[in-house]
């Protein structure tokens, strides 16, 4: 996929998720060498991507391995797959296509925590009720990663955790991580929020460590916010923030 030079500025998150093809890649590195924005973006969406992965995986049970093993001389193999050529995509189509692969660490943790939720239950409905929600969660944080607009910010809260929040106003969502998050007290959870000149709207929860596409408009937010809150949230914040955290312009 051929690019313009004005073009190369959108290209900071597929390069840190190792989304480029390699002429492309290559073309990126000796752009870099002379934009430093682009250094501390591409940077900073490394560093966004491996909170994602590690926020969300979960080692597997101590049992899956045995029960694969004992599975596996039950299960037939399938035919090889033989690639078929794909048709020639205008590049902004190209672009949209790589949503996934930019997501790539979040995915894999993702089907690995689904991989893990099928050991854990015989329950057929609770099991596609999971996958539901974790493929739309998955499918909200894509879109946003692969904006080429998107942009991180990161951040500490008062107890400690670190946290980041990558926005795309093109598609006017958020994305709101946090790692080494203690857990709540009994009865409580942490609510996230939206500033709005000076009035903050609910915009979600987070249980402990991990990554949630938050709720609500972010444009024109100021900031992100995040408050410890009664279990099932408050419809104003009823405590001091922990964090509040500058969106970038």
């Amino acid at each position: 996929m051929k690019h313009h030079a004005s073009d190369a500025h959108t290209l900071a998150a597929a390069y840190a998720l190792g989304a480029l093809e390699p002429g492309e890649r290559q073309d990126f590195d000796a752009h870099l060498q002379a934009c430093e924005a682009c250094r501390q973006e591409a940077a900073e969406f490394e560093a966004t991507a491996a909170r994602l992965a590690a926020a969300v995986s979960q080692p597997p049970p101590a049992a899956a391995k045995a029960q694969v093993l004992a599975a596996i001389e039950g299960v037939r193999q399938l035919p090889p797959r033989i690639p078929v050529l794909a048709p020639t995509h205008a590049p902004g189509s190209l672009l949209r296509r790589r949503a996934v692969s930019l997501a790539l660490a979040a995915s894999v943790a993702a089907v690995a925590l689904a991989g893990v939720a099928v050991w854990q239950t015989q329950n057929g409905q609770e099991l596609r009720q999971q996958a539901g929600q974790a493929q739309q969660q998955l499918d909200a944080v894509s879109t946003v990663l692969a904006a080429p607009d998107a942009r991180a910010v990161h951040g500490r809260s008062a107890n400690g955790a670190l946290t980041t929040v990558v926005t795309s106003q093109r598609q006017n969502k958020a994305v709101f991580t946090a790692s080494d998050l203690p857990a709540p007290a009994a009865g409580k959870t942490y609510q996230l929020w939206l500033e709005h000149d000076g009035a903050m709207r609910p915009a979600g929860f987070i249980d402990g460590d991990g990554t949630v596409a938050l709720t609500g408009s972010p444009a024109d937010a100021g900031a992100v916010g995040l408050t410890l809150e009664p279990a099932g949230g408050s419809p104003q914040p009823t405590t001091d923030p922990l964090l509040l955290m500058t969106l970038s312009a």
